[in-house]
């Protein structure tokens, strides 16, 4: 009787006050107590209730007598004497064991406690014995069904087999035979019960390939019925995970003719989308991805030796006249599933995309579409949709068809999710399309920039570090950048520009607005946090290639003042770290400054810089700090040769006279550094060994057309980089060859050598 509310039943002589717990009687007046029944049917039987047979299978201690009401009524009037008239107590939410308690002696019991309490132990000791009983009448269960004992033995082996540590190579090794032998042939008893599943599964994972092949070839046939079980659905993906071509021919081909049923189960849907996604061929994917055309493609197969083709572009050019119900197939099981609110599978997916690929915008079928696409009002269709490939095409298709209240509905979605967008390789698309298709780029700019780089320049601790680990990953980094860069291959993919070549196309159907003014708008919004960020992390952000590149970007196309931000790279020349020093001496570093002297970009059609409008003017600041160092003729012989060649060669340098002077004063500084080391000068430059730093002066003597030979040695790349950086110490090679290049002379300074040819020129 645990757990039952009791209630307050009124009765002659007692008056109810509500919740009071405890209620009196009048002195004097025979009142009969209250009754503790469970409920009403209590009060009115005539037979006390017995103890059911079932208590002793049902384990509760419940089985105790209750009395009739006359038997309650003796067990009061038994207490009537001298303290008749005394407030008689009665507790309406004591438990079964306690009865009217007088006021004269609280420790005495009356009513009906007595029986309760003789029978408490004995109630405690039937429910042990009952419980004994019922594990007993299991394991005798449990014996009785097949393969009992060897299901009991291979459970004992999977306890120590699944331990991940502390099992040593060869008695796994021997587990796992021993394993083998028990369920060998047996593997159909084991697979479909929630138990014994598991010993499958970590035999597959253990196994050897011959092993595991047997397991497959044992379970032919099944393979539908193990991805509709619960259970039995995890040791397919096991054994996909864990076999090889063979057993994957095993397995997917069973689900062929079967994929409509499938896709709609709880169960095998998930494990058919694994098989879809992970481990299919194309020519495989493309036969379960003709089922959602309609029930012929999984009735009547290909008898032709060429592999079948999953677009549905070629069926409906081979069979215009199966256009509708194909279509109308395919569109029933996509609203179907999306309806289901299964909506994260790639195979949906990849149907959707076959759907809207081949409908044309302005039909009602494009209208259905993306009104579907909208209908889910928690948004998990279009959030599935953004982090696969080609779910991520269907958006952004989606985006560049659909009208200005289409895409304003569309981008609301992704509140929330932008910055898990910007981190995916697919999901970034989307941030793209949004930049390239919204005309509203206040909506754009309160939608999407918030979320990616913060509401304003001032940002805490964990922003700016969120904002340097995006500018650093190769991802994430393409949203932030591509307002900036535009198509740039430095910065964007093959499969990036393809989606936004095949978007703009649309885009000048569907939107209004000039592209150069929505980029500029948007622009607008974002530069003021990326110079922000350049001033506070300069140091941060130029120990990192990619922090380079961000710096260059963001310099060269920002809308708004950007002295600031100048200034502070100009004042990393005078930092006295030797990281800031190590820093600028990197390539990545070199190309950064050049390109803020030159002024623009270089152009490989015209094959000249496209110089950017306001002028930076770096290149003046730059060789005023250098100059006030006297560090010119040390950049010019070191890592950062080609930023003083870049100097040289800028348009509207002041200083060019005063840079050939300086560099005329140190000629010889240039041309030790731009003359071929032997392996000897080379360790001695690095501190080598002894006898690689004995090298007379004949050894490093050479002629002007040894130089220029030496020059033409050169690669392009090495060229563009700017190397000619002094080589790292080496150590000596087993045959005694010293020098990193095995004791092959090492060429010189190229940034060095061409200033020698302008001087030479001069």
């Amino acid at each position: 009787m645990s757990g039952t509310k009791r209630k307050n039943v009124a009765t002659p002589g007692i008056q109810q006050k509500g919740s009071t717990k405890k209620q009196k009687t009048a002195p004097g007046s025979a009142s009969k107590p209250q009754l503790r029944a469970p409920d009403l049917e209590t009060a009115t039987d005539s037979d006390p209730i017995v103890e059911s047979d079932t208590t002793d299978h049902s384990g509760d201690d419940d089985g105790a007598s209750w009395p009739s009401d006359r038997g309650a009524e003796d067990e009061v009037s038994k207490g009537d004497g001298p303290n008749q008239d005394a407030e008689k107590e009665v507790s309406s939410d004591d438990g079964p064991d306690e009865g009217v308690l007088l006021p004269g002696n609280k420790s005495q019991k009356v009513g009906n406690a007595g029986a309760v309490a003789t029978e408490s132990s004995g109630n405690q000791s039937s429910s042990k014995e009952a419980h004994a009983k019922q594990k007993a009448l299991a394991q005798e269960r449990k014996a009785g069904k097949p393969n009992a004992n060897s299901i009991a033995r291979t459970k004992k082996l999977w306890e120590r087999l699944r331990m991940k540590s502390h099992v040593p190579k060869e008695e796994r090794k021997q587990l796992v035979g021993e394993l083998f032998e028990i369920i060998t042939g047996n593997v159909k008893d084991f697979v479909l019960k929630h138990d014994s599943v598991r010993v499958i599964q970590t035999a597959i994972k253990y196994a050897n390939l011959d092993q595991r092949r047997n397991i497959a070839r044992e379970l032919k046939g099944e393979y539908r019925s193990l991805a509709e079980s619960r259970y039995a659905k995890f040791l397919l993906g096991k054994l996909l995970v864990h076999g090889d071509k063979q057993i994957r021919d095993l397995i997917v081909p069973e689900f062929y003719g079967h994929v409509r049923r499938l896709i709609k189960h709880p169960e095998a849907a998930w494990i058919l989308d694994d098989v879809y996604r992970g481990v299919a061929t194309p020519s495989q994917k493309s036969i379960l991805l003709r089922e959602w055309y309609g029930a012929e493609f999984a009735i009547f197969k290909s008898q032709g030796q060429d592999p079948v083709s999953g677009e549905l572009k070629s069926i409906l050019e081979e069979h215009p006249e199966k256009r509708k119900p194909i279509m109308h197939a395919l569109y029933d099981l996509i609203n179907l599933l999306v309806q289901k609110k299964t909506t994260g599978f790639t195979m949906l997916h990849d149907a959707m995309l076959q759907y809207l690929l081949n409908i044309s915008t302005g039909t009602e079928e494009m209208t259905n579409f993306i009104e579907l696409l909208k209908g889910d009002e928690e948004g998990d269709l279009l959030k599935n949709l953004a982090f696969t490939r080609s779910g991520a095409r269907v958006v952004c298709l989606a985006l560049a068809y659909g009208n200005a209240k289409d895409r304003k509905q569309i981008l609301k979605v992704y509140k929330g999710t932008i910055q898990a967008m910007a981190n995916d390789a697919n999901g970034h698309q989307v941030i793209l399309t949004a930049y390239d298709v919204i005309d509203d780029t206040v909506l754009t700019s309160k939608s999407v920039f918030p979320e990616l780089i913060g509401k304003s320049s001032d940002l805490d601790e964990n922003q700016k570090q969120s904002l340097l680990d995006a500018v650093n990953n190769i991802v994430a980094r393409i949203p932030i950048l591509y307002l900036f860069t535009g198509e740039s291959r430095m910065l964007l993919r093959d499969d990036d520009i393809e989606i936004l070549h095949e978007v703009h196309s649309i885009r000048n159907t569907t939107s209004k607005k000039d592209p150069t003014t929505r980029r500029k708008e948007l622009l607008a919004y974002i530069s003021p946090i990326l110079l922000s960020m350049i001033v506070k992390n300069a140091e941060a952000l130029v120990r990192s290639s990619f922090g380079c590149q961000f710096i260059t970007e963001v310099m060269l196309s920002a809308v708004g003042d950007r002295e600031e931000a100048l200034e502070k790279i100009v004042a990393l020349t005078k930092a006295d770290t030797p990281e800031i020093k190590r820093a600028l001496n990197e390539p990545s570093a070199g190309r950064m400054l050049k390109t803020l002297v030159q002024g623009g970009r270089y152009s490989p059609k015209s094959k000249s810089v496209e110089l950017v409008e306001p002028a930076l003017d770096f290149h003046n600041s730059l060789f005023a700090s250098l100059l006030e160092q006297g560090r010119v003729v040390e950049w010019a012989t070191g890592g950062n040769s080609f930023v003083i060649v870049g100097l040289l060669e800028a348009d509207g340098f002041e200083n060019k006279d005063s840079l050939m002077e300086v560099l005329k004063n140190g000629r010889k500084k240039l041309e030790e550094a731009a003359a071929p080391k032997t392996p000897k000068k080379v360790d001695a430059e690095n501190g080598g060994e002894q006898a690689g730093a004995a090298t007379t002066s004949k050894d490093v003597e050479t002629t002007g057309d040894e130089v220029k030979v030496a020059a033409l040695k050169i690669s392009k790349e090495v060229e563009s980089q700017g190397s000619g950086e002094k080589a790292a110490p080496a150590k000596a090679s087993k045959k005694g060859e010293s020098g990193k290049n095995g004791g092959k002379t090492r060429l010189g300074n190229r940034g060095a050598q061409l200033l020698l040819e302008k001087l030479d020129d001069a």
